[in-house]
């Protein structure tokens, strides 16, 4: 018996199109662009959300390499002197605190600055 796929190339079709939904010209309207350029942006989106985990972490490290040369200290220096006085804080939190929280950070940059003579 001969099988009719219309309707499973058609829900393919229709699957890309309509994720490709806000691009530009032929990439949101011809099923092969569209499919290329919907492929390219899921490819786009996995390195993206590893290379998100590095930014932020490269801006973490520049914050507080800002805030702690406010205190006299370079950034390795800092995290030395943090790491010699037991202080467990992650680059995040102090980031923040570099930022939102200056006096908090200028008495644990005081602390890891203790903790190197």
């Amino acid at each position: 018996m001969r099988v009719k796929r219309g309707l499973a190339g058609h829900r393919r079709h229709k699957k890309y199109l309509s994720a490709a939904k806000g691009f530009r010209g032929g990439r949101s309207r011809l099923y092969r662009t569209a499919r290329e350029a919907v492929e390219r942006s899921l490819q786009y989106a996995f390195v993206g959300r590893k290379r998100r985990k590095r930014d932020f972490r490269a801006l973490w490290i520049l914050r507080i390499n800002a805030g702690s040369r406010l205190s006299g200290l370079s950034y390795s220096r800092f995290m030395h002197g943090l790491k010699l006085a037991g202080i467990a804080l992650n680059r995040k939190i102090l980031a923040d605190m570099a930022v939102y929280h200056k006096d908090d950070f200028a008495s644990v940059a005081e602390l890891a600055k203790a903790a190197l003579r």
